[in-house]
């Protein structure tokens, strides 16, 4: 259904008159998807997620809790869907599907006897109206960076598409969950919910959280210890440990930890749950196949998830600190990134090119989704931000490459890798395709490419 109207949409419809009716166009096919599959949502409690990042492994954490506590549950993600422990991967390149595809899934989830379902829900389906007709009761902020911006036209109608989901939960007088760290947090804040849950890292307040007085249900997460194998950190006097890594999945266990206690989860269940989790496919993933250097994948595609996983690669001391045995070799951060093309956020590309230049000691630049532009002006924009570096010009020629087939640069930053190097390959993360021109995509499994590497 939903390919024959992108068919008219492209083909039939004169282009200033689906501009105009847009709204109500993209209004109506939700009434319609939700209707042919007869509301499913109205009978179960739908948990939707917001944000810039952490969206994806904050859903799956929800859903691990919940699950494991008895209370059968969906998920849908950017990258997997489950109905209980079922699963299977998103191969759709939307993080929200269609209207009809959304409304099929949430149809099977209620047939199949889930209580919950936990939807990660983003600008582009709020601004499409896919959010419409799901009776959301809980809506959960992680955080909000810059994103998107050519396609809301600027942060401030980013950020206002995302509150629209809290907006939708408050009028159903619903339960909100938010970050009390993130500067932006006061806009999500203010519709009104039966009630209301946070969480802040004891280290992050600032010395005028105003906007905590609005929350009566506050997690306090202290005493963070970050190593290369575990995190561990406190909630009040009970401690918690994760297989996931970094300071920022701290804060995607406080948001999922949260959402739990107001679904009345007890706490020793959310600690089991929460220690039991495994890292998701290609999310700050780690590659070991017996290699002396760590390799890591990981999604990140925009300018602050990707200072994050830098961060959490040297925060977490992947690079080893211990004599490489190497003469004349200090321990260094291999990096492999592109960005995304299709016209998509040119802004951020000179700024991951000055992040890459701040953290990594050799950088190689690749494709990652050109879609129609061209992958070499791409890596040009990227570049722009080396020389935001100051001596960074001096070293280029020794320290930098642009290679635009993927495959051929994942080999060439894995042979740059000596023992107690880490590689870090970021943009792609668990995706199963690459988009190209004219529209068509080639099958890509990172992790696969990489462990093929690596034997050879």
């Amino acid at each position: 259904m939903e390919k024959i109207l992108r068919f008219f949409e492209k083909y039939i419809i004169p282009k200033f008159l689906y501009r105009f009716g847009q709204p109500i166009y993209h209004y109506l096919l939700s009434f319609i998807g939700a209707f042919i599959y007869r509301f499913p949502s109205r009978k179960l409690i739908i948990i939707g997620v917001t944000g810039t990042k952490g969206k994806t492994t904050t859903c799956n954490l929800i859903h691990h809790i919940l699950n494991s506590s008895g209370h059968k549950t969906g998920l849908i993600t950017t990258v997997n869907f489950k109905i209980g422990d079922k699963e299977w991967q998103n191969g759709l390149k939307q993080t929200m599907p269609g209207r009809f595809y959304l409304q099929k899934l949430l149809k099977q989830m209620s047939k199949e006897g889930c209580e919950y379902a936990v939807v990660e829900t983003s600008s582009e389906g709020i601004l499409q109206y896919r959010h419409q007709f799901i009776d959301y009761n809980v809506a959960v902020f992680t955080n909000l960076t810059p994103e998107h911006l050519e396609r809301h036209n600027g942060f401030e109608n980013y950020r206002t598409e995302k509150v629209k989901l809290f907006e939708k939960v408050a009028s159903k007088n619903g339960i909100g969950v938010y970050n009390l760290d993130d500067e932006n947090v006061e806009y999500f804040l203010r519709p009104e919910m039966k009630e209301k849950y946070g969480h802040l890292v004891n280290s992050k307040q600032s010395t005028d959280n105003r906007q905590h007085v609005k929350v009566k249900n506050i997690l306090e997460i202290k005493n963070i210890k970050l190593s290369s194998n575990v995190t561990e950190f406190e909630v009040g006097d009970v401690k918690y440990k994760t297989n996931l890594l970094g300071e920022f999945n701290v804060y995607n266990c406080s948001t999922a930890i949260s959402v739990a206690m107001s679904q009345n989860i007890t706490v020793e269940q959310i600690q089991k749950s929460i220690e039991s989790f495994k890292p998701i496919s290609g999310r700050m993933e780690i590659i070991d196949e017996g290699q002396d250097f760590a390799v890591i994948i990981d999604y990140a595609h925009e300018p602050n998830s990707l200072e994050s996983i830098y961060k959490a690669v040297k925060e977490t001391q992947m690079i080893s600190l211990a004599d490489s045995g190497q003469v004349n070799h200090r321990a260094k951060m291999i990096c492999l990134l592109g960005s995304c093309g299709g016209g998509r956020d040119k802004w951020k590309r000179p700024l991951m090119g000055k992040i890459a230049a701040t953290y990594c000691d050799e950088i190689i630049l690749t494709n990652e989704d050109p879609y129609d532009e061209n992958p070499e002006v791409i890596l040009d924009e990227i570049e722009a931000g080396f020389l935001q570096i100051l001596n960074f010009k001096l070293q280029i020629l020794k320290n930098y490459w642009k290679i635009i087939d993927r495959k051929e640069a994942i080999k060439k930053a894995l042979s740059l890798a000596k023992k107690g190097d880490a590689v870090v390959l970021t943009g792609k993360g668990g995706e199963m395709w690459m988009c190209v021109k004219n529209g068509k995509k080639i099958s890509w499994d990172e992790k696969e490419i990489v462990i093929e590497i690596l034997k050879l």
